[in-house]
């Protein structure tokens, strides 16, 4: 099994989709799952590999789908009882399953490396290809004359933009300066790239943005393209104009990603319906939920059915005391 694991590890590495793995690190008997049991599960909620049956499984997906989404590791403890146990950082659920037992499981995500399309053979567009590489980005060339001589750093040269390349991680530059510059930024404008910047001054593109509007691009996605590219940073010389693109790029990525930190990214199965199990904490996708129980009016979703029958037993302890 641990030669599968490794050959779906590496092939979902490759393809540049990110996933999360998932190892039991410990365990309190009696439970199924045993330190090296492990799985993977990708940014769609798939699940491959063996960590525990029960309200075991559930609790890993969430945890890992919250890890692809902010790129933290955790190490989550599933056990019956919480009240007594440290504050140690663990994410702690309670073990609703009728065996009992405890595990510790650790968590890791391994997400795709951002990438930037590079519309352009200009000095710019080869430094920054040079830069952003150096940073283990994945970089992509488009356009006629970008030969492996002056982009030796690239991932990936072609001829047109192919438009399922574009992800949230990607970045588009269009760096042609004097090269077809309408086609490129036409090209890049019909994407659904949240990141374009034009390599220009704001004279140069705004003459190109009206072209483009004339040819049926909206005005407010001509809005979004960044013209003069890059952070003003002063920079005069290509080498000074990359760089400042390239930190434009890396601004914007942790601005981002610390603005959806708890929320859904593209990919995930979070959605805006769910709600907490109130005995054991795990959140319920209330249009998905199997097992749900109406008391004084409200509704309450749980994760299994023995959330559920504890919860139709003694409603009111678990709505005096629930989960955090």
């Amino acid at each position: 099994m641990f030669d599968e694991f490794l050959s779906r590890a590496i092939a979902l590495r490759s393809q540049e989709r990110p996933f999360a793995t998932a190892v039991v690190v410990s365990y309190q008997p009696p439970v199924s799952g045993k330190p090296g049991d492990k799985a993977i599960i990708e940014a769609d909620g798939t699940i491959w590999g063996w960590i525990g049956g029960g309200c075991v499984r559930p609790a890993v997906i969430q945890e890992a789908l919250k890890a692809i989404q902010d790129g933290n590791p955790r190490l989550v403890r599933i056990a019956t009882s919480r009240a007594s146990e440290p504050d140690d950082g663990a994410v702690k659920y309670t073990m609703t399953c009728h065996g009992g037992g405890a595990l510790d499981i650790y968590i890791e995500p391994v997400l795709s490396r951002p990438h930037i399309i590079i519309i352009g053979r200009s000095p710019v567009a080869q430094t920054l290809c040079k830069l952003g590489k150096a940073v283990g980005y994945r970089i992509t060339i488009i356009g006629p004359g970008s030969s492996e001589e002056s982009f030796p750093d690239a991932d990936i040269r072609a001829e047109e933009l192919d438009f399922h390349q574009i992800t949230p991680e990607t970045y588009v530059v269009v760096s042609t300066q004097g090269e077809q510059d309408e086609e490129a930024l036409e090209q890049a404008s019909r994407t659904n790239a949240s990141y374009i910047s034009f390599v220009a001054s704001e004279v140069k593109a705004q003459k190109v943005f009206d072209f483009l509007a004339q040819k049926g691009i909206p005005r407010d996605r001509l809005a979004q393209i960044r013209s003069p590219a890059g952070l003003h940073i002063g920079g005069l010389s290509p080498q000074e104009i990359a760089v400042s693109i390239l930190a434009e790029i890396v601004q914007i990525r942790k601005t981002r990603n610390a603005s959806i930190a708890g929320k859904e990214i593209a990919g995930t199965r979070f959605d805006k319906s769910e709600a907490k199990d109130p005995v054991c904490g795990m959140l319920v996708d209330e249009s998905g939920a199997k097992y749900v129980s109406d008391y004084r009016g409200q509704s309450y979703y749980f994760c299994c059915a023995s959330c559920k029958q504890a919860f139709d037993r003694q409603p009111e302890t678990y709505l005096s005391s629930a989960p955090l």
